[in-house]
């Protein structure tokens, strides 16, 4: 039996939903690692005296080392595979948010989130495309839109903690928590992660056969004599020019300014949402707190893809979720000065913003070969966090020049209805073609 498909096409046994719980352990760290500063910087800047600019820039050095790490990083698990990429990725990670903890200026604070950040970005791509291709045809919308909320739980979880952790550790304690609990998840990753098992089949690295059936016993399925048959051309031609050809080159343009635009959107909701509240009510934790609900509803908006994705198209629901985070974005601004209001409404926000990533990490790995999928992925994430590296940046400047907080959100209210065009057309290239991307991939 070709262990493959019956992934692809028979009900998820134990070990397929072990690796996807895994891989969703590993998004709640990643989450909390990645918004960690949002949280630490309302109390930073007052301990350092940091303006809005110097925040701006704190804010953008994790996005910063994610962009550059997804581009070049996350390419090298079509090569090494999804397992040891993740491993290597979480090793480092671990170190980054050490020292972030031992920084004492915020040159080097910088530094130390831009290096931990390059392994988190490098990381997305091979944890998202495990949790695809280990999931069935049947049940990877819904799966994905499950495992979708494991980053902004992970993030609202750390928020929750943040306040006691730096009252009893000061601004260090949730660099030193973020350490200790990536390590952790790093040791269970190397006993219980499988390797990806197209990965296995289309580049048929040494031993590929022995771990092809290490899984298949693990998914009670019957030993191999000989790997299945590839089934793509990807592996022998580069990966730039099968992602960048013919069909797929349009669905890679659409996908990528749509996720662009949704990262920015994104990313300024998440690390300027607690600072901006924080001073419109002067109460830091007022803050923290509209962090929090940003991310629980995250979760919310990640279990909604999941609930839709058994009755419409993925990428429907990714557009739809475009267009009702405009107007949370807009309703949010409308109502920033009332704090009570606007924690409700921070839920909506979330809900669309937080949850439209788990949507396009959900669309994103089916529209590339496996051969090249770490790739794709990876470069689509890159591209979306180099383009959001500018958010919380320019959105200290636009604060500093006079922009009211209502005017920032209004502006990316915008952001998303080009996110949702964009995904609409996206979906428009699959009328009257086959989803597979092996046959898009031989077009071109």
């Amino acid at each position: 039996m070709d262990v493959r498909e019956a992934i692809r096409t028979q009900p998820m046994r134990r070990m397929q939903l072990v690796a996807v719980a895994i891989c969703l352990v590993l998004t709640m760290i990643d989450g909390f690692d990645i918004l960690v500063m949002a949280f630490v910087a309302p109390h930073l800047a007052k301990v350092w005296q940091l303006g809005q600019v110097q925040v701006g820039y704190l804010l953008s050095a994790g996005v910063f080392g994610m962009g550059i790490g997804a581009v070049l990083l996350s390419p090298l698990a079509d090569r090494i595979g999804r397992r040891r990429h993740v491993i290597i990725c979480l090793s480092f990670i671990t170190l980054g948010m050490a020292l972030s903890a031992t920084a004492s200026s915020i040159t080097h604070l910088v530094i130390y989130r831009a290096f931990a950040g390059l392994f988190i970005g490098a990381l997305v791509a091979s944890v998202n495309i495990t949790v695809s291709e280990y999931s069935s045809d049947k049940r990877r919308g819904t799966v994905m839109g499950i495992y979708g909320i494991g980053f902004p739980l992970g993030a609202a979880i750390g928020g929750a903690v943040t306040s006691q952790l730096i009252a009893a550790y000061g601004w260090q304690g949730p660099f030193i928590f973020g350490a200790i609990t990536t390590g952790i998840v790093l040791l269970i990753s190397i006993f219980a992660l499988p390797e990806s098992i197209e990965y296995l089949i289309e580049r048929r690295p040494s031993g590929a056969l022995e771990s092809y059936n290490k899984i298949a016993d693990r998914l009670g399925y019957p030993r191999a004599q000989q790997l299945p048959v590839a089934l793509s051309t990807a592996a022998s031609r580069s990966a730039f020019k099968v992602i960048f050809s013919g069909v797929l080159g349009a669905r890679t343009a659409f996908l990528w300014v749509a996720f662009a635009c949704l990262t920015g959107a994104f990313y300024f909701a998440n690390t300027w949402t607690p600072k901006l509240l924080a001073d419109a009510t002067g109460n830091p934790a007022m803050g923290v707190k509209a962090g929090v609900f940003v991310l629980l509803g995250g979760v919310l908006g990640a279990l909604l893809f999941a609930a839709l994705s058994t009755r419409l198209r993925p990428r429907v629901i990714t557009t739809l979720l475009m267009f009702a985070g405009a107007v949370a974005f807009v309703a949010y601004a409308n109502n920033f000065n009332n704090p009570s209001l606007a924690l409700w409404l921070a839920l909506l926000v979330g809900a669309c913003a937080n949850g439209g990533i788990a949507a396009y990490y959900a669309i994103s790995p089916p529209i590339y070969p496996a051969a090249v999928r770490g790739a794709g992925v990876g470069w689509m994430i890159g591209f979306g966090r180099c383009v959001a590296i500018t958010t919380p940046i320019l959105t200290g400047y636009l604060l500093a020049s006079g922009w009211k907080p209502q005017e920032t959100y209004q502006l990316f209210a915008g952001v998303l209805v080009v996110a949702g065009i964009a995904c609409l057309l996206l979906d428009n290239t699959y009328r009257g073609c086959s989803e597979s991307p092996e046959a898009a991939a031989a077009l071109a």
